[in-house]
């Protein structure tokens, strides 16, 4: 009886071990299914965010064509590193407006002059009321919307090579 409760300890810890490694191989899931998917746009109007474009609401969403609403930062990172992926979704003919948030028209113009401008509107969400209203927790995050202003699809994260041809397969399924 002594024996087996020396090994006792050391049975827990490997027990313990093999619980906490199992959560580390498995495979995460990182498709995170938005509630805001099949509902339309909130009601907005934004002022503009960039010399050079125009304000933004949720009318000119639902003008009949479907496009996609990026919604960024010029202190964003990530925001960046996506920018040569949102100009290849403008050039393969993506209709792209943006909301900028918790930002200020100068430093906006400063990240477009540097990192290339694909939007045709950006909206100023300075307290981040949209962003919240829409379900996106960060930034950057891009929405597929439809000619009708109805959400169809939620990119959280930064769009990398690998997913421009889903976004835009997601484009024309919003059609």
């Amino acid at each position: 009886m002594k024996r087996w409760a020396i090994w006792l300890p050391l049975g827990l810890f490997l027990a313990f071990f093999g619980l906490f490694a199992s959560g580390l191989l498995k495979p995460d899931d990182r498709l995170i299914t938005s509630k805001m998917v099949g509902k339309p746009v909130p009601q907005f109007a934004l002022p503009a965010a960039a010399s050079d474009r125009p304000a933004l609401s949720s009318a000119d969403l639902a003008t009949g064509q479907p496009r996609l609403l990026n919604v960024f930062a010029s202190w964003c990172v990530p925001c960046a590193a996506e920018a040569p992926q949102l100009m290849a979704l403008k050039q393969a003919g993506a209709q792209i407006d943006a909301v900028a948030i918790r930002d200020a028209r100068p430093d906006v113009d400063r990240f477009l002059g540097r990192w290339g401008n694909p939007y045709s509107r950006i909206g100023l969400d300075a307290r981040s009321s949209l962003q919240i209203a829409m379900g996106s927790s960060g930034v950057p995050e891009t929405f597929v919307i439809d000619g009708k202003g109805v959400i169809r699809h939620q990119h959280i994260g930064d769009i990398r090579a690998e997913d421009v041809p889903v976004i835009l397969a997601k484009l024309a399924e919003a059609r």
